[in-house]
């Protein structure tokens, strides 16, 4: 993926928008970090998960894309090179982690991301 595709892909979700975080781009659903892209620093997507084993896994099957820093080592994040990140993978990984934090009259709204892609 490029930054652009990536940066579309993040404001497609209802309520998101754009910020800095660390000097990088971030991006916030109703006041609410979303997430945040760190083109300076490894070119990589700052993606929540549902645990560390989550991340282990995805580290394990495709070193190349995801990693962590020391920074993120006791949460469940993963940073994904945005070259390389499967697009399908990380649409469904955003949407899971924007289902968990967008106010619940803005998800009632887009009943139809309720569950879409969350199968990858």
């Amino acid at each position: 993926m490029t930054h652009d595709e990536v940066r579309a892909l993040l404001l497609s979700f209802p309520g998101v928008e754009d910020g800095v975080s660390y000097g990088e781009p971030s991006f916030k659903v109703a006041g609410k970090f979303f997430t945040w892209m760190r083109p300076a620093l490894d070119d990589s997507i700052v993606v929540h998960l549902d645990n560390l084993d989550e991340r282990e896994l995805l580290i394990e099957m495709d070193p190349a894309t995801f990693h962590f820093t020391d920074h993120y080592r006791d949460y469940p994040m993963v940073l994904a090179r945005i070259a390389s990140v499967d697009p399908v993978w990380l649409r469904a990984a955003l949407e899971k982690r924007w289902r968990r934090i967008a106010p619940k009259r803005l998800s009632k709204a887009h009943p139809d991301l309720i569950g879409a892609g969350s199968g990858a």
